[in-house]
This record gives structure tokens, C-alpha cells and sequence, in this order.
């Protein structure tokens, strides 16, 4: 049952970014879940809630960024606000990116058996599974 919860959320997680990419949502609402769902020993805990943490922060100062650029412009004209779309569309794209990092962070830190159940999991639901190079320790 669980399984069948965390495959909803990866597939309502990836509808939001609309990728092809199967992201786990570390920082979200469902850290909980993602822990449950794979097993998670202490220090992989641990790690998750401090990048939880570390990603809240991150993407709060680009919200921030992002809620001043868009008061800042709400009278703007529409050729200034083309240009602003496109400067708004780097900060949510920065926060996206923050998304994938934390993401790849767990997985490295996944034992083998529990990458194998995430390569599994999005091969159900034909995502592309972020592949980790077990050599490089990103913490």
C-alpha cells in the first residue's frame, strides 16, 4: 500500500515539474513517506531531515526573490514583463534544480538494495530514474 502511495506521489511529483526525470520530492511533504517507503536507517534520517531542512531555506530565499520581482513589475508594461518572465522562469528553475540536488543527495546515500527499489519504482512508471555514480560522496 505504501509502495502504491509513494508511485502516486513520484507521478504527481513529476506532473508538477514536467520532466521526464523520476524525482523523489526530498524537502516536501511526504519526507515522512520517503522514509517508510525505503527503509530509511538513522543516518540516512538524519541526512534527510537536514536536507529537508537545507532545501526549505534554499527555496525560500528564491520565493522571496521571486515575490519581490513580481511586486516590483506588477505595473510594468507588457514588453518589461516578457522580460521579467523570463528572469522569474531562472528563479523557478533554480528552485527545481535545489529539487533534483537534495534528491540526488539521498540516493547516494541509499544502500544498493534500496537504489534498486527506487530504479524499480520509476521503471513502473516510466520515469527516468536519477543515476548516481556510487564514487562521488556529494555530502
Amino acid at each position: 500500500m505504501k509502495a502504491a502511495f509513494f508511485s502516486l506521489f513520484l507521478m504527481l511529483n513529476i506532473s508538477v515539474f514536467a520532466q521526464q526525470e523520476c524525482l523523489l520530492g526530498v524537502g516536501g511533504e511526504d519526507d515522512e513517506t520517503i522514509a517508510e517507503v525505503f527503509q530509511l536507517n538513522e543516518e540516512q534520517l538524519e541526512n534527510l531531515r537536514n536536507w529537508s531542512a537545507e532545501l526549505k531555506i534554499r527555496n525560500e530565499i528564491l520565493q522571496n526573490q521571486a515575490d519581490y520581482f513580481l511586486k516590483k513589475h506588477a505595473e510594468s508594461s507588457p514588453e518589461e514583463l516578457l522580460k521579467v518572465s523570463a528572469e522569474y522562469k531562472g528563479i523557478i528553475d533554480s528552485m527545481r534544480q535545489n529539487v533534483r540536488m537534495m534528491d540526488k543527495r539521498l540516493l547516494t546515500i541509499l544502500n544498493p538494495k534500496q537504489y534498486e527499489f527506487y530504479v524499480e519504482l520509476c521503471s513502473k512508471l516510466t520515469l527516468r530514474p536519477i543515476h548516481i555514480n556510487r564514487s562521488v560522496d556529494e555530502k
